[in-house]
């Protein structure tokens, strides 16, 4: 997720975790609640708006919650 969507994982941290002036953020844990970034050295949780069931389930919610952020954020 890193590596490959390094965009989007600062688009979360700054949107869904209050961080608009974030210039890198980086994953460093999805569970089926939450997902945890480092977000320029502090650690933040998102809350998802379900219990996650599965990794397909996981893509989805975060291919929908990134379809959610306006494109100015």
């Amino acid at each position: 997720m890193n590596a490959d969507h390094q965009e989007a994982v600062v688009a979360y941290a700054r949107h869904y975790g209050h961080c608009p002036e974030a210039k890198k953020a980086k994953m460093l844990l999805i569970s089926s609640h939450t997902m945890t970034l480092d977000v320029e050295g502090k650690s933040i949780e998102i809350m998802f708006d379900h219990v996650l069931s599965d990794s397909k389930d996981a893509h989805q919610t975060l291919v929908s919650m990134l379809k959610k952020i306006p494109p100015d954020n």
